[in-house]
Parts: C-alpha cells; structure tokens; sequence
C-alpha cells in the first residue's frame, strides 16, 4: 500500500518519532512518499537517512492509499485541501496538544500503523462546507472542514450581515462577524462563541454571532441540505472571510453563499479512539478541580 506524509513544520525533537513512523511504514511493506512542504522540512533536518519518494503531481496524490497528517489540527485540515475531491482517507499523528482531529499520539505509532496494515479501522465521512461566489476565492480551493466565517477588519466597527435560508430571511447579525461551522468545526471557533457541540455524524449546520449587538441573538443549527447566503453591510469597504486557517479581504459587493460540499474529508478512526472520549479529555468532562 501507499501512503503520504504530510507536514507544515518539524521540530528537531520531534525527528525520533518521525524515524519511528518510517520503520513501522517500512515494517509493514507501505510505500513511503511525502509532499513537498514534508520534504522540505526533511531536508532542514539533513533528511536522516529516511527513505521515501516526492509527490509531484496530483495524479501521484490520486494514487495514495493513506495520508498521514503530522502535526496538529491545523496540519490535518491543510491535507484536507490537499486531498480534496480524492476522499483518500487522512490520519493525524498529533505532534502537539490533544486535538479533536489529530488525535495518535507519538507513543501509540505502532499500534497506529499495525491497525492500518490489517485494515482494523473504520472510516469517519465529515461533511465539508463549499463557499459559493461570483469571485474565485482562495486559488480555488473553496471548502473547508471547520467553518466559514465573516469578519471585521482590524478595529473597525461592527458589521451588518444579512443572512437568508434557502433565499428566505433568517436574520440581520449586528455583531463582529459570522459564522457557519460543520460539525466538525462545532467544536472550534463555533464553539468558542457559544456555539453548540455537534456529533460528527449529524447532519447539520450551525450559524453562529461573533460578539452580536443583540444578546438575545443566539446560534442556530440547520439542516445541512440548506444553502446560506450572505449580504454584508458596514462602515469599512472591506470585509475579512475564511474558509478554516485561510483568509482573505472582499468588498460588500461580492456575492457569497455556503453549502455542503459535493465530497467529504474521510477521516481514519481507529478502535482505541471516540469522540467521546476526546470531548472529555479536551474539555475536561467529569474532572473535579478540587480532587
């Protein structure tokens, strides 16, 4: 089987683990490639001695078995991009802090790739939100696994966001921006807003005020079949949108929607890991303070 590595930084620390993973890759027969960004951050490190081929071309995605994504949260949505329409299955070594993503940790590289290469995984089907715009946005890569958002710019003022459900007004947010998370991405910037936990496999939006006006605006969750479109009002001629860690700047007169994408991100759950179980170990669930 074939399998990429993908990684945006690699510290010299890390450089064990990463070892690690290749001779359990090369253990159980995989066929080792790596993007460029990994390649580059291999090379920083000398490489090590590691054995592996570049991928070039999308047609060399298209043949991947796996992706391994290195890093944390973050990491995995950029593979996300990467692999797009493809829908190989992703895994997210974490490198870091626990992520609601990346959840192997380093020490668990061997059972990891054992369950890989006896198939004793499932595969995790997460909803992608797809912008839609007159404009190209963002190279083309118009999805993402999180959410989209609307902003302010800088310190300028609040902002008007009209917003309508399959062309029927819902709401006009005063409030510093807006945003519709998957449920995925319930448990990211959503959240933080007082957006609700949603169970990966629902099937649902979620439109959520950042710092709203109004306090009795509240976020709202609707069927992910729906279509979201957006007019933008405010005193600044620039607005702020993103789709995941990428952003860029628009005027009000560019015309917006979202909607589920077409395709999924595939996520590889294996048995030893629920989401559950990383709800309370994120978010402390059940834990005393005082014990």
């Amino acid at each position: 089987m074939k399998v990429a590595l993908h990684g945006l930084a690699l510290k010299a620390e890390l450089l064990s683990d990463v070892k690690s993973l290749f001779n359990e890759l090369t253990t159980h027969q995989f066929e080792i490639f790596v993007t460029e960004q990994f390649d580059k951050q291999l090379r920083k490190h000398g490489k090590q001695s590691l054995s592996y081929s570049v991928l070039e071309s999308r047609v060399d995605m298209a043949a991947m078995d796996f992706v391994i994504s290195i890093g944390g949260d973050g990491t995995l949505l950029d593979a996300v991009c990467l692999v797009g329409e493809l829908e190989i299955p992703i895994l997210g070594l974490n490198t870091g802090r626990l992520g609601f993503l990346a959840t192997v940790a380093t020490e668990k590289i061997s059972d990891a790739i054992a369950d890989l290469a006896s198939k004793n995984y499932q595969l995790e089907s997460r909803t992608l939100i797809s912008l839609q715009s007159h404009r190209k946005l963002f190279n083309g890569l118009n999805f993402g696994l999180n959410e989209f958002t609307i902003h302010k710019r800088d310190t300028s003022s609040m902002i008007t966001v009209h917003t309508y459900i399959d062309g029927k007004y819902l709401n006009s947010y005063w409030a510093d921006g807006l945003i519709v998370s998957t449920p995925t991405g319930s448990t990211g910037y959503s959240l933080s807003c007082g957006g609700p936990l949603i169970s990966p496999e629902a099937k649902n939006l979620v439109i959520t005020p950042v710092s709203p006006h109004n306090l009795n605006v509240r976020p709202i969750i609707v069927s992910d079949e729906s279509e979201i479109s957006f007019e933008i009002e405010g005193r600044a001629e620039k607005f702020l949108i993103s789709l995941d860690s990428r952003s860029t700047s628009i005027s009000s007169e560019v015309k917006l929607s979202v909607k589920k994408e077409s395709f999924s991100a595939m996520l590889v759950k294996l048995p030893q890991y629920h989401f559950f179980d990383t709800l309370r170990q994120k978010l402390n669930w059940g834990f005393d303070m005082r014990n």
